[in-house]
C-alpha cells in the first residue's frame, strides 16, 4: 500500500517549530540541545515563556534565549527548510542585542 502525501495547512508554511528553527538558525549544535534549552524553560517567544518545543513560530516574533553564557535576542525573519551553512542560517533572524550591552559573564 503507497503512502498518503502529508498534507499541511497553508498557514503551517508560514510557521515552523521552535526546536527546529533554533537548530536551523544554529543558535545550538543539537536539536536536543534545542529541546533541552526550550523545556528549561530558557526561551521567550514575544516575553512569553515557552517550554513547548512542538511552539510554532513566524517571521516577525521576537526570541529571548538565555544560553549559558549570554542572553541573545533575535527577530525570526524566515524559515528555513533544513539545517544549512551559517551564512545561510544569519538570512533567518535579525540579532537584536546592542553591541556592548549583551550580558558577558564576569571576569574571574
Amino acid at each position: 500500500m503507497a503512502a498518503t502525501p502529508r498534507l499541511f495547512a497553508p498557514e503551517a508554511a508560514e510557521r515552523q517549530r521552535l526546536d527546529k528553527w533554533l537548530w536551523f538558525a544554529r543558535v545550538v549544535k543539537t536539536r536536543r540541545q534545542a529541546v533541552d534549552l526550550i523545556a528549561g524553560g530558557h526561551v521567550r517567544v514575544d516575553s512569553r515563556r515557552i517550554e513547548t518545543p512542538a511552539k510554532l513560530v513566524g517571521p516577525g516574533e521576537v526570541l529571548t534565549i538565555a544560553l549559558e553564557r549570554q542572553v541573545r535576542v533575535l527577530r525570526i525573519i524566515g524559515l528555513a527548510g533544513r539545517r544549512g551553512s551559517a551564512v545561510e542560517a544569519q538570512n533567518l533572524f535579525v540579532d537584536l542585542n546592542v553591541k556592548g550591552l549583551a550580558v558577558e559573564p564576569e571576569a574571574v
